[in-house]
């Protein structure tokens, strides 16, 4: 089961069903550390340590999908979704008159 992280802000107004507010998701991906079994072809479990993938080469790219550090594959890095809802609302102030 994958990981997800969800924040809402709201501002001080509280929208109600006379206002219009709107929202969007904000979704961010972020690859942690290196996850590949570089012991499996023997039967056993290692990892090389490498903390966080870096791309090697310009997004858009072949290059971009290895690791600077470790040289292997995007996937084999541990992947962090943090998603985001920020919903504006905007409604007519009243100033008690």
């Amino acid at each position: 089961m994958k990981k997800q992280k969800m924040s809402i802000k709201r501002g001080e107004q509280t929208c109600s069903s006379s206002t219009t507010s709107s929202c969007m998701m904000r979704r961010s991906v972020r690859y942690g550390e290196c996850q590949k079994n570089h012991a499996a072809n023997i039967g056993g479990y290692a990892v090389d340590g490498c903390r966080e993938f870096m791309a090697g080469g310009e997004e858009g790219t072949i290059a971009a999908l290895r690791c600077a550090a470790c040289g292997c594959h995007r996937n084999f890095h541990r992947r962090e979704v943090e998603t985001e809802v920020v919903c504006e609302c905007s409604s007519p102030l009243s100033n008690g008159s």
